[in-house]
């Protein structure tokens, strides 16, 4: 069965996109600890993200970092944080979270709700400034 993540990928599902390739896609989570949470992930459906090949998790992080870059121009933060957790959906994910403090980056705390038109904004505007 595939995973909400394969869905999104597949279209099924639609999502705050911020940025994708022919093997990657970022988004929004939709359930942000901060504004500008971002999930990083591959197309092709992996539960562990140790299980990635070498070479296609090199150019995870390389994007990953791209998209980094791009929160970091439109969210206020010191830092973007880089969580893996790999608990929460059975496909290999990176969370990029604006921080700045370790404590923005504690998943046990309350999840924020943004307004979809806050979503749609702030995915536009991180958009516009991923260079792939």
């Amino acid at each position: 069965m595939a995973t909400i993540f394969s869905r999104i990928v597949a279209g099924e599902i639609p999502c705050y996109k911020v940025a994708e390739d022919d093997q990657f896609l970022a988004f929004l989570d939709i359930q942000p600890l901060k504004p500008g949470h971002t999930l990083v992930i591959p197309k092709k459906e992996v539960d562990y993200i140790f299980d990635i090949d070498d070479a296609l998790l090199g150019e995870m992080m390389v994007f990953a970092k791209k998209v980094a870059h791009a929160v970091r121009q439109v969210v206020p933060c010191s830092r973007i944080g880089v969580s893996v957790i790999g608990l929460e959906v059975p496909h290999a994910h990176i969370h990029l979270i604006p921080i700045e403090s370790v404590a923005d980056i504690n998943f046990s705390k309350s999840k924020m709700q943004l307004s979809p038109e806050e979503m749609k904004e702030l995915s536009a505007q991180i958009a516009a400034r991923v260079v792939l």
